[in-house]
């Protein structure tokens, strides 16, 4: 899939974690001992053979990229591979990233100059499985502008996992 750009939004606070985030940004936090919740999208993104991965960073963002240097040195960059911490910089004005699509346009050069003819656009900081390459290939069968991964809750809980409405 080296047709394809990620782009992993980690520069979230995560004030529903306070405490463990007073000191780092929420994909950071520790998970299990040994890992970090950033590790579960990046294991998605090894075993679904991406390897052309940006990740956008801005809180408190010492220790991530500490640990995406020590962690997740596995690719090779004379073959175009790389995981990269991209902190934010304030590209587009004086403002930092305004939220999620924010953080994107401010970084749209980097999509631009990668020649990707596909992006992923992940979460740092949510604990799942999933394999990005069948995703990829029902985006393409289906011929779609955008595609969307979303799993269906109860209403009752489903204000603490954001909210898409979807026409059936």
């Amino acid at each position: 899939m080296r047709s394809t750009l990620v782009m992993i939004l980690a520069g979230g606070r995560g004030q529903r974690l306070h405490p463990l985030t007073k000191d780092r940004t929420k994909p950071a936090v520790p998970f299990g001992g040994v890992y970090r919740l950033i590790d579960f999208t990046l294991s998605n993104c090894v075993n679904s053979g991406l390897r052309r991965i940006y990740v956008l960073t801005q809180y408190k963002s010492d220790s991530l990229i500490r640990h995406l240097g020590l962690a997740w040195r596995i690719y090779n960059r004379e073959l175009g591979e790389f995981i990269d911490p991209i902190p934010a910089q304030q590209r587009l004005g004086a403002n930092w990233y305004l939220g999620t699509a924010d953080a994107i346009n401010q970084n749209v050069a980097l999509i631009k100059r990668s020649g990707a003819k596909h992006l992923f656009v992940l979460s740092g900081d949510h604990v799942y499985k999933m394999n990005y390459h069948l995703m990829l290939d029902f985006h393409r069968e289906h011929q779609a502008d955008a595609t969307i991964a979303a799993l269906e809750k109860p209403k009752d809980v489903a204000t603490r996992f954001g909210v898409a409405e979807v026409n059936d």
